[in-house]
């Protein structure tokens, strides 16, 4: 896919819906056939990662001076509900380059670091993780335990992360670091850039989950990791806690956006499901019951959809960049849940049995209550602010 705006980093209209069908296209004819071979084999095919990287969807929301095609995330939203209708391991390949490891690059990279990494990360050619979360640290960056120490000119890494989305495959981890203790002027947390390769760095075997296979994870080590001054991202030891919060909060809307288009897919297997299953010679969507089933997820299906489409636009137009994206978070992964849960009871035991779409969406779903932030984190969030908003009007 590409664009032919002709303001720079603007995707006319025309164009997305051009990049939107593209991607519709590819999602329902090319992967759902095989979401049965991704999750058997928990991973992605050679051939649908080579189509990804030749569309474009490993830097859709990297501007297009550096390779991607520029999406802002009221176009990242609409392109993320279409990806959420298959399986959410398709979206893994690439969510971190465009999303939580890549948008630290875009808002606070050097120049040189925006050149040496972006083009590639847009390609596909290299792929980020963002190696933020630790056994202690995981909703509360704060309370991170990995260091940086300074070494002449140099940084030294120790300390493990986990659950780091990708690191199996990672040619670059965007890495959070305490390089002094929190104090007045701030946390202490400063972000560095670690290819792979560098010694020191151990990735442990992927996990294995409840859902989402072929998406990858696993546990990454930093043994005495030595890094040179132009692996500090934005140059200052003070960038990093901001840009983690920043990256995350982005985030939060696209997985709303992610869980929304999971809904609708569940939604629409209940739907065929109920016209067709019969009951005593009676197709079950007769049944009250079964469509008052359908109704609450056709409802909690379009809240969402309007709710992720209006914190998007807070986002991109700086009206709210901080309540908004718990809020739809919180909302729109937890109706996620609750849809999948009722798709199952639609379908009856048909519904808990393996190689059936609705049970895999159940078990996929339950993981965007936790990561980027769990819904009881978006709670305080959004509490917290509402009260200290209050306060300050006093």
């Amino acid at each position: 896919m590409t664009s032919t705006s002709t303001e720079a980093d603007t995707v006319t209209p025309e164009d997305f819906r051009e990049i939107l069908a593209q991607t519709r296209e590819f999602v329902r004819s090319v992967v759902m056939p095989r979401e049965q071979q991704i999750a058997d084999d928990d991973r992605m095919p050679d051939e649908i990662v080579a189509q990804a990287k030749a569309m474009g969807l490993f830097g859709y929301a990297i501007p297009q001076q550096w390779g991607g095609l520029g999406l802002d995330l009221a176009q990242d939203v609409e392109l993320a509900m279409e990806l959420g209708y298959t399986t959410l391991a398709l979206r893994s390949l690439f969510g971190t380059n465009n999303g939580i490891a890549g948008q630290v690059l875009v808002g606070y990279g050097t120049t040189g670091q925006k050149s040496r990494w972006l083009e590639g990360i847009a390609s596909g050619a290299v792929v980020a993780s963002f190696a933020l979360t630790e056994s202690g640290a995981g909703s509360n960056p704060a309370s991170l335990r990995t260091t940086a120490t300074r070494s002449g000119e140099h940084w030294i890494i120790n300390g493990g992360k986990r659950f780091i989305t990708n690191a199996p495959m990672a040619d670059l981890f965007v890495t959070f670091a305490r390089t002094r203790p929190a104090d007045d002027a701030g946390p202490g947390i400063s972000v560095f850039l670690v290819p792979a390769e560098t010694p020191g760095v151990e990735v442990g075997p992927k996990d294995r989950k409840m859902g989402q296979e072929g998406a990858w994870t696993a546990e990454v080590r930093f043994d005495d990791v030595r890094v040179g001054p132009e692996a500090l991202v934005g140059g200052s030891e003070d960038i990093g806690y901001r840009a983690a919060m920043t990256s995350l909060a982005r985030g939060r809307v696209h997985i709303a956006a992610l869980a929304v288009g999971a809904a609708q897919r569940a939604l629409d297997e209940s739907v065929a499901y109920a016209a067709t299953a019969t009951q005593g010679g009676t197709p079950i969507g007769q049944f009250q019951l079964v469509q008052a089933l359908l109704a609450d997820m056709q409802t909690g299906v379009m809240a969402g959809r309007a709710l992720v489409r209006d914190a998007a636009r807070a986002w991109v137009s700086g009206e709210d960049r901080r309540t908004a994206p718990s809020v739809a978070k919180l909302y729109c992964t937890e109706m996620a849940g609750r849809v999948a849960d009722s798709a199952v009871q639609v379908h009856g035991g048909t519904g808990y049995l393996r190689d059936v779409a609705v049970e895999r969406i159940y078990r996929d779903v339950r993981l965007l209550r936790l990561y980027e932030g769990t819904s009881e984190i978006q709670r305080l969030i959004i509490g917290g602010g509402l009260v200290r908003s209050a306060q300050r009007r006093r």
